[in-house]
């Protein structure tokens, strides 16, 4: 389970729609699988099927995180025209077992977020928990 509070779910969508009709994505900073802030990214591949981040903003998050005695415990993007599962793509390029990969779909009325542990290929759904602030 990730717990996450409801502003950086709110900023998370926000950056989805922010960034639409690319992919947004960023990094989640926190401990323990409970989320305490958001690291929104820049998409350097500019597409709305792939998501790839700048080497020097993931070492700046990388380094602020680990300064603060945080981790980098998930990855986020959205999905401007499809549904919040992995693709075959966001599998075969999910490399750390060790962090949560949450999709935002904006292919609905309403955002529609989900979270996914993906470990050798093998996907499984995680629950987000919403923090009330």
């Amino acid at each position: 389970m990730i717990k996450m509070p409801q502003s950086v779910y709110d900023e998370i969508v926000a950056h989805a729609l922010k960034d639409t009709p690319i992919e947004a994505c960023g990094y989640l900073a926190g401990i323990n699988g409970e989320v305490k802030y958001a690291i929104p990214m820049k998409n350097t591949d500019a597409s709305n099927e792939h998501f790839s981040f700048d080497p020097q903003e993931q070492f700046d998050a990388f380094k602020k995180t680990q300064k603060e005695g945080l981790r980098l415990i998930s990855v986020y993007h959205s999905h401007p025209e499809t549904p919040a599962r992995p693709s075959e793509e966001d599998i075969r390029l999910a490399y750390d077992p060790n962090v949560s990969y949450i999709i935002v779909s904006l292919a609905g009325e309403v955002p529609d977020m989900k979270s996914f542990i993906i470990k050798n290929k093998t996907v499984e759904k995680e629950e987000i928990q919403i923090i009330l602030e």
